[in-house]
């Protein structure tokens, strides 16, 4: 939990660093800060689910097959 929440942290403060430096706004690198990261979670929650059908969908690997 600790290295989630320190990612976390770092991807929150590149987002408002990048978004400051582009925007020269603190309130745009604040929203843009707590949006970018929340809305890329629910991304990453559907690309995830995405590639576990992908996987279901693939016939198992020789080496997976019961001997």
């Amino acid at each position: 939990m600790t290295k989630t929440l320190t990612f976390a942290a770092v991807h929150m403060t590149v987002a408002f660093t990048v978004a400051y430096v582009l925007s020269g706004s603190l309130l745009v690198g604040g929203a843009i800060a707590l949006v970018e990261p929340a809305i890329n979670t629910l991304a990453y929650f559907f690309h995830e689910k995405a590639w576990e059908r992908v996987r279901s969908a693939r016939p198992p690997a020789l080496a997976e097959l019961p001997a």
